[in-house]
């Protein structure tokens, strides 16, 4: 049974947006009513920009010190006019950490794994069988190494492909443009009770960095379309304790993508088909009790730098796409293909031995 409902907008946030801007104000998309002013003690000002960036800090990651997240569950693949049919789980970690900078800029650091598990029996999943195709790939584990990102007093636009790909605006249909066409970094929360709620997606469009030409196999065609979806889950009390370098997340976290290309549908009749995911994603339990016992046993044996985070702050990472981060690693079926590969040592899976 839903909780009693406390705090909401009773417009539409695209009207409270219009009604804010016309009293001089910088934007109130998920304006909830009766927080606390700008600045004060153990309060959020959700109206503020500065407020918003430290509370997505804090939701999802950590200030100060280092937090251990995790995500886990299954993914499904769906035939035009057929059922959706389980295929594998998936699972993994991320290493978090985060910081704000004195005009509120938010830095945030992490180190993420990502694993396919049997659906039985959890275990992480070295090779395949496809049921689609009757073949059984070897699996690629996705390793992507420390990732630091900026982000500053407006929503995020990420660029992936090639150079002149158009931006991906993340939270389209929860934020909008102010009066000058920005878009300030105001999350849509919710609350209900204690309970506050915010979604963050995105939608990607891009030239396929595994091309058709140099990975026919792997390569589902020309462009991929990938988007995640999560529904993040905060205690608000929590949330607002600034004494509190992090708090407690819980989210639902979806997933929508052409075929992975270690599954090896490229050039058959199930290039086209749809690969959904629906997992659960949770951190701020102290240590590693986040993470699923046989996914921290594989890690600490073969990769335990991925549950650490460096110093360093300046770290530059190509590998936040994975499908480019295949192409990096796994040599081209076709020959002739001209290979950029990268010095990245892959600690498993697909692509692992082609560097030890």
């Amino acid at each position: 049974m839903p909780s009693k409902f406390i705090d909401h907008l009773s417009s539409s946030r695209r009207d409270v947006l219009k009604a804010t801007l016309a009293l001089g104000g910088a934007g109130a998309a998920g304006l909830l009513p009766g927080t606390a002013a700008a600045g004060a003690k153990g309060g959020l000002d959700y109206n503020s920009t500065r407020d918003n960036l430290y509370a997505f800090g804090k939701i999802w990651s950590s200030y100060d010190e280092m937090v251990i997240g995790a995500f886990h569950g299954l993914m499904y693949v769906r035939v035009p006019g057929k059922r959706m049919v389980p295929v594998f789980g998936y699972t993994g970690t991320g290493a978090l950490q985060c910081k704000q900078e004195d005009d509120g800029r938010l830095w945030i650091k992490s180190r993420e794994t990502g694993y396919f598990t049997d659906l039985e029996t959890g275990e992480i999943l070295e090779t395949w069988d496809n049921p689609f195709t009757g073949k059984t790939v070897e699996v690629y584990h996705f390793y992507n190494d420390v990732l630091t990102g900026n982000i500053g007093h407006e929503i995020p636009k990420f660029f992936m492909g090639e150079m002149g790909e158009s931006p991906t605006l993340m939270n389209e249909g929860t934020v909008f443009p102010d009066e000058n066409g920005n878009y300030p970094f105001i999350l849509p929360f919710e609350q209900y009770g204690d309970d506050l709620m915010m979604s963050w997606d995105y939608t990607h469009d891009y030239k396929n960095p595994v091309n058709p030409d140099g990975w026919p196999l792997s390569s589902t065609g020309a462009r991929v379309t990938p988007s995640e979806h999560f529904t993040f889950q905060v205690n608000k009390h929590e949330l607002e304790d600034r004494s509190l370098p992090s708090c407690r997340m819980t989210a639902g976290f979806s997933r929508i993508s052409e075929c992975w290309p270690f599954m090896k549908m490229g050039g058959t009749e199930f290039a086209d088909v749809t690969l959904f995911g629906r997992m659960h994603s949770h951190k701020g339990l102290s240590g590693y009790q986040e993470v699923p016992p046989k996914v921290l046993a594989y890690i600490e044996k073969h990769a335990p730098e991925f549950l650490t985070l460096p110093d360093e702050w300046d770290i530059g990472n190509q590998r936040v796409d994975t499908w480019k981060a295949y192409a990096q690693d796994i040599p081209p079926e076709n020959p002739d293909y001209e290979w950029e590969p990268t010095d990245f040592v892959v600690p498993t899976g697909s692509g692992a031995r082609d560097k030890s």
